[in-house]
């Protein structure tokens, strides 16, 4: 093939695949700045029919778009026929913040992003799924535990589940060589020292609400955050809660994310009412 006729296929092919895209712009009363958003929607989509939805939500230091760049997520969308939705959710671990009225990003999805979704998408609210990676995959479990009536099940892989300072402050040095997580944390949540931390981990949300929806929690074996993904495993089975875990080799990067996520939407697709 011409390398030149290549390239131009190349481009369309890409032109094609921003197309089948929307773009938001959200301001909100609970964000110190507007949120960005991106939509894929299948290319089967018409308003006639309702489609599964799934958020997915990602990780510390990145933004809406960390997951389209670790994955094609317009594939996905048409493969499995569902919506999918990734927000920016800046360094709010995905929480209101008691500190920082302007880093209420749990209001700000719910009170807005929620009811934006509904209004220009034609959604089955039997099937809403969500699920993210490290800090995203904190906040999937964390939404999915709180506001269990909205999802039909989620997921989380390589999550920071566990919110504990000494565990993040080492995944931060790890990571940046520096302390920013906590120092973000505490911006968040207030001094470890006088303030619970524990409290967010979600296996405290687990003993307290005790959801009985099936849910996917996966993670590298040589993941700095592995132990977490474990521990709560054990925790769900001790409480009779259903829970699927996966683990495979990886580590805390995109190569393993690329891989695990195609095994939440496979998850998801089983769960379809």
């Amino acid at each position: 093939m011409n390398r030149t006729l290549f390239i131009l296929i190349g481009l369309w092919t890409i032109s094609l695949s921003l197309q089948a895209q929307e773009k938001w712009i959200l301001k909100s009363e609970y964000l110190s700045k507007p949120d960005t958003v991106l939509v894929f929607k299948p290319d089967t989509y018409n308003d006639r029919k309702q489609y599964p939805l799934v958020y997915l939500l990602h990780g510390y230091s990145e933004n809406y778009k960390q997951w389209s760049e670790t994955t094609d997520l317009q594939k996905l969308a048409d493969q499995y026929g569902m919506v999918i939705v990734t927000p920016d959710g800046y360094v709010s671990w995905y929480v209101n913040s008691s500190f920082d009225k302007g880093s209420r990003m749990e209001d700000f999805f719910f009170k807005d992003l929620v009811p934006k979704v509904h209004q220009s998408l034609s959604i089955d609210y039997k099937n809403i799924f969500i699920s993210g990676l490290s800090m995203g995959g904190y906040g999937a479990l964390r939404y999915f535990m709180l506001h269990n009536d909205y999802f039909n099940s989620a997921g989380s892989t390589s999550g920071g589940l566990n919110v504990d300072f000494d565990i993040f402050e080492k995944a931060s040095l790890t990571f940046f060589n520096n302390t920013r997580v906590t120092d973000d944390l505490t911006r968040l949540l207030g001094n470890h020292l006088e303030n619970d931390w524990h409290q967010y981990s979600i296996s405290e949300l687990l003993k307290r609400h005790k959801t009985k929806k099936e849910f996917l929690i996966d993670c590298g074996t040589e993941d700095i955050l592995y132990p977490a993904t474990a521990e709560l495993k054990s925790l769900a089975d001790s409480l009779n809660i259903p829970v699927t875990f996966m683990t495979q080799s990886g580590d805390h990067n995109p190569q393993y994310w690329s891989k695990s996520i195609e095994h939440h939407f496979v998850f998801f697709k089983q769960r379809l009412k």
